[in-house]
């Protein structure tokens, strides 16, 4: 692509920089526009990566049909493929009429989904059918409809390890993967930064009707070496800050500047941030320490029981009459040594339970958990009134847990 092209597309995108990897990211975009190939945009949040996919639509044998952008994260787990793809009249509970969904609405455009990693793998697998053979079914219908749409993805996530985990289709990611484009980080756009800064200052200046901040070259520097963790975003909502409160002295020096730049310390460890996996197992751990506890405090309780019967007569005539009482305790000396009590040392992993011979009681150990779990669940949401989203955030867990527990119980 030759240089004027590549200045033209970007002014007429507000895309600002002449960063290599990002003139690289633009000509791929051009380059794949006109075919009707799906496209996977990846990079961090705030790095303009729904502007790449207005470049692909507008360059494309759809431009002429609806641009409709979707954050897959934004729209929960029990509602999403409705959205999506539609549904029949009385296809579930509340659906008084029938409605189109988002593909049907862009039949004949571009259809951009912002965070692809968060859809639900059942809507993975409709949207694969999508790309495959161009047609849906609508929640509730069994007449396949054709929806010839082009479809841009993009992720601030690793999809790759994504299917690692499962939690991604990995056929979906290869149909997905064709032609990747990837947005750099502002961090890795050297000078870019400062003509960014200008360009917001500008712009800012003129919505408030004052004169356009600008940077010493200490400042500049400062500029230069910060991290911008929220990218192009971050930069933004920076600019037009500054832009508002410094009334007085429109020259922004160092000093000035650390007052407004997030302080974050980069010699330091990084925080251990658990993955839902991880989550999940601490959960367990404690869960199986508990039971763990209350068995122990069990097993106390009745070997002193067991041990002031053995005292009385009417007590021996009792423990032979009820034998399954203490069968599980080893009393070798029921006087001296009434229970064999299990240290906090000495107590099973979780990893051994299958191994372990009272693995029957721990299962309806479990069991009784998922029972109570159930019932802290029905609660809530009475509590809250069915609102599952206020419910959620009382119990501590997402949405889109909170629906799969409401799933597998039962309690729509």
């Amino acid at each position: 692509m030759r240089a004027e092209e590549l200045q033209h597309l970007k002014q007429q995108f507000r895309i600002t920089g002449n960063t290599p990897a990002l003139n690289r990211a633009i000509e791929v975009a051009v380059q794949v526009a006109p075919t009707s190939m799906a496209v996977l945009i990846t990079g961090e949040s705030g790095t303009g990566k729904e502007s790449f996919s207005k470049i692909i639509h507008s360059l494309s044998p759809y431009k002429h049909g609806n641009f409709i952008a979707i954050n897959c994260g934004a729209i929960p787990e029990g509602t999403i493929d409705s959205e999506l793809f539609g549904h029949e009249r009385g296809a579930f509970t509340g659906a008084a009429e029938a409605r189109k969904g988002y593909f049907e609405e862009a039949n004949g455009g571009t259809i951009f989904l912002d965070e692809i990693a968060e859809m639900p793998l059942g809507t993975q697998t409709r949207l694969l059918r999508i790309l495959e053979y161009g047609e849906f079914l609508k929640i509730g219908s069994s007449k396949t409809q054709e929806a010839k749409v082009r479809v841009i993805a993009a992720t601030n996530a690793d999809l790759l390890e994504e299917v690692h985990k499962g939690d991604f289709r990995e056929d979906l990611y290869y149909r997905l993967n064709t032609v990747p484009i990837h947005i750099p980080p502002l961090r890795e756009r050297g000078t870019d930064i400062i003509l960014l800064f200008r360009k917001f200052a500008t712009e800012f200046a003129d919505r408030y009707y004052v004169k356009p901040i600008q940077l010493t070259e200490e400042a500049e520097a400062a500029f230069l070496r910060y991290r911008f963790p929220g990218n192009i975003r971050q930069l933004k909502n920076l600019v037009e800050q500054i832009s508002v409160l410094e009334v007085d002295d429109r020259t922004i020096t160092q000093e000035k500047l650390t007052l407004y730049l997030p302080q974050e310390p980069d010699n330091l460890p990084t925080l251990y941030h658990a993955t839902n996996s991880d989550s999940g197992l601490h959960e367990r751990e404690i869960l199986y320490g508990i039971l763990f506890d209350m068995r122990k405090d069990m097993n106390e309780l009745k070997g002193l029981v067991l041990d002031f019967l053995n005292t009385h007569h009417q007590g021996n005539e009792l423990i032979k009459a009820h034998p399954m009482l203490f069968n599980d305790l080893s009393v070798t000396n029921a006087a001296s040594n009434p229970m064999t009590v299990i240290s906090p040392e000495n107590q099973p992993r979780p990893a051994d339970l299958n191994a372990a011979s009272d693995s029957q009681s721990v299962a309806e150990e479990d069991l009784s958990i998922e029972v109570k779990e159930k019932e802290l669940i029905l609660r809530a949401l009475q509590k809250y009134n069915q609102k599952r989203r206020k419910t959620a955030q009382s119990l501590g867990i997402s949405e889109r847990t909170l629906y799969r527990k409401i799933h597998r119980y039962g309690l729509e």
